[in-house]
């Protein structure tokens, strides 16, 4: 196996725990990574504004040499704002993502650069919890007032027993492959473009560095970090995985209360 030289972390459920905090082991085998030469590259389905915290806590914020994928894929840039690749979807997917969202009563918003808009004047709960998490601001707007506002990505956001029922239904499954479609927390279903998610991302970005996938490994929780852990040459899931990652995954480490990311790091970094 060649030597690791890039690592990619998922930030909600693997680089924090369960209270949203990075331990101090987690923090130490990162510093110990980065000192060996190894780049650190958090990958989230957070905008870079729900990242910057834990870039700082790191020292990885506004560098020119280091790197975040964020939108669950749909941009690469360098933790200073340099964009190296970024796709949304378009207002056709939007408008059809958001009419399935009233058909099967779920909550729905758009999440652009900059802003988070929902059609819901009653703003969802979870919505606002987004909010407040990736540090973006909420706006109301109909669908027609959309049609010329970026988008970068979509979600559906609700309880967890109920939206995982919705998952199921026709009209959600006929929309895979129009769009990219993944579970990136029991209460969240996210649209992005068609094919981008993050091993796509973590491909593009490792390209550009001239590395190949076998230097690169994947930490991640999620079925949305499922693509980048079979991109990796060693993709590892946490202990508090859901069962469809840890069973794409080349290892299963401790999980987020238990430094899972450190165990990682210290097993497979040399």
């Amino acid at each position: 196996m060649s030597k690791i030289k890039l690592v990619a972390i998922d930030i909600d459920g693997t680089l924090v725990n369960s209270q949203k905090e990075i331990t101090a082991a987690v923090r130490e085998a990162i510093q110990a990574s980065r000192q060996k030469g190894v780049k650190v590259v958090i990958t989230t389905g957070r905008p870079l504004s729900g990242a910057k915290k834990y870039l700082k806590e790191l020292n990885l914020d506004n560098a020119a040499d280091e790197y975040v994928i964020s939108f669950n894929g749909a941009a690469v840039e360098t933790t200073a704002g340099e964009v190296i690749f970024q796709k949304g979807l378009n207002y056709t997917d939007y408008v059809d993502l958001e009419a399935i969202a009233r058909k099967l009563n779920l909550h729905f918003h758009a999440v652009g650069l900059d802003r988070i808009y929902t059609a819901e004047k009653d703003i969802a709960p979870y919505t606002l919890y987004n909010s407040r998490i990736v540090n973006l601001g909420i706006s109301y707007r109909t669908p027609a007032e959309m049609k010329n506002i970026k988008i970068i990505k979509a979600m559906y956001i609700d309880q967890e027993e109920y939206l995982d029922e919705q998952i199921q239904s026709p009209l959600l499954k006929a929309m895979q492959g129009q769009v990219n479609l993944s579970k990136t927390e029991p209460f969240y279903y996210e649209a992005t473009a068609a094919g981008i998610n993050k091993g796509f991302a973590l491909k593009t970005l490792t390209e550009h560095l001239n590395l190949s996938s076998d230097q690169v490994m994947a930490i991640g929780d999620q079925a949305n970090d499922l693509s980048m852990i079979e991109y990796a040459g060693v993709g590892v899931a946490m202990g508090n995985a859901v069962e469809i990652t840890k069973a794409g995954a080349d290892y299963v480490s401790a999980d987020c209360d238990h430094d899972g990311v450190a165990v990682a790091l210290n097993k497979f970094i040399d």
